[in-house]
């Protein structure tokens, strides 16, 4: 369990949104992921959204990627830690690779109604008739977690509150580029 989320965050603010900010101007979506060593919260590797690419490569599945292009040893000594709560495409990937658990910082919710996306909520009810990305959030394989969440149940909302609002921001303006550009990109569901 995670407990120094300043360096989450930093991470975030340092690492994954730099690195996203590339992304998006080249036409992909805002979401992104990293994994860190569970012993010392180290980076092993960052992914972010390159469906440009290829429409599978989401930021999820393009950490993965990075991930397993170097010895890493087991999956379960890994945090996974995404931007936004991971579609049914990346719930399976993170599974099918052996984390038991993963971390997140934007709910479902905000991916639809705060950056316009509503594909991840829609697949998973019109496919799996789940209904507001209810999917079992503690099960056999992992348990998943939001970042923003365990913050208040530490007690360090307060504390943390600065770096949670210019994540929040950075994000607000990352999309805006996306919305702005998606047009002009062949993503199949922009």
């Amino acid at each position: 369990m995670i407990t120094n989320f300043s360096k989450i965050l930093d991470i975030f603010l340092h690492e994954l949104i730099p690195l996203t900010k590339i992304s998006i101007n080249n036409g992909n979506k805002i979401f992104g992921a990293f994994i860190l060593k569970k012993s010392d919260l180290s980076i092993i590797c960052l992914g972010t959204n390159q469906e440009t690419k290829n429409p599978l490569f989401h930021g999820e599945i393009s950490a993965l990627f990075s991930l397993y292009e170097k010895p890493y040893g087991n999956t379960k000594d890994y945090y996974f830690i995404s931007s936004h709560q991971p579609c049914s495409l990346c719930l399976s990937a993170i599974t099918w690779s052996g984390f038991d658990n993963f971390y997140y910082f934007f709910p479902y919710e905000d991916t639809k109604d705060n950056f316009n996306i509503p594909h991840d909520l829609k697949i998973l009810e019109e496919v799996f008739k789940i209904k507001q990305g209810n999917y079992q959030k503690n099960n056999q394989y992992w348990n998943s977690f939001s970042i923003i969440s365990e913050i208040k149940k530490l007690g360090q909302d307060v504390q943390l509150s600065s770096k949670i609002t210019k994540i929040k921001d950075e994000y607000q303006k990352l999309s805006k580029i996306y919305q702005e550009s998606k047009i002009n990109n062949n993503i199949p569901l922009n």
